[in-house]
């Protein structure tokens, strides 16, 4: 999708994406991480799951390629009276932070990522987890037939596999409608 038609949807209320609730494989995780430590949100939106994180003790980066986006989650923040970071950028291109990350998050980022791209972002999300570090991916599945690339399981092994052990997928359905699955990967 464009850049400028995900401005306009969050301008026009209508992003699908930016639902204001935490999923709950996230909630999971955070509920039984022993302790909170550092956070980056891929594809941060509007900063819900950022704000969630911060209010758990943990120190949060959130980037996003829209700058309506990072405007509407910064104000969020503010108005929570939380200190998150919030950055407007490319994930293929994260050189201006440094890790290590201890969790890093992906929902429904990567598969909107052009394929020429798909390989720097996750190079990106390699060297900024820390060993043993989390990263956990939500991705839409390949839907040809309306012209959704999608990110298939075989390419998350590919793109992730050499620097990641896949620990757990679960396949799901969007409440939007578009098949999904989610991925638990862990740093080698």
């Amino acid at each position: 999708m464009r850049r400028w038609l995900f401005e306009f949807k969050y301008l026009s209320g209508r992003a699908p994406w930016n639902t204001g609730v935490v999923p709950p494989e996230v909630v999971a995780e955070v509920e039984a991480a022993s302790s909170p430590g550092r956070a980056l949100d891929l594809g941060c939106g509007s900063g819900t799951t950022c704000i969630y994180l911060a209010r758990h003790g943990w120190e949060v980066t959130g980037v996003d390629f829209s700058a309506l986006a990072i405007w509407q989650a910064r104000r969020k923040a503010r108005r929570a009276g939380l200190r998150i970071a919030f950055y407007r950028a490319d994930i293929s291109d994260l050189s201006f932070l440094d890790g290590p990350f201890d969790l890093a998050l992906d929902i429904g980022c990567l598969h909107s990522v052009p394929l020429e791209k798909r390989s720097q972002a996750a190079a990106e999300v390699a060297r900024l987890v820390r060993p043993a570090g989390l990263y956990m991916l939500y991705a839409f599945l390949p839907r040809p037939a309306r012209r959704v690339p999608g990110l298939a399981p075989s390419q998350v092994i590919d793109l992730f596999g050499g620097a990641f052990a896949i620990q757990r997928q679960e396949q799901g359905k969007d409440p939007n409608g578009p098949a999904s699955a989610w991925y638990w990967l862990r740093r080698r």
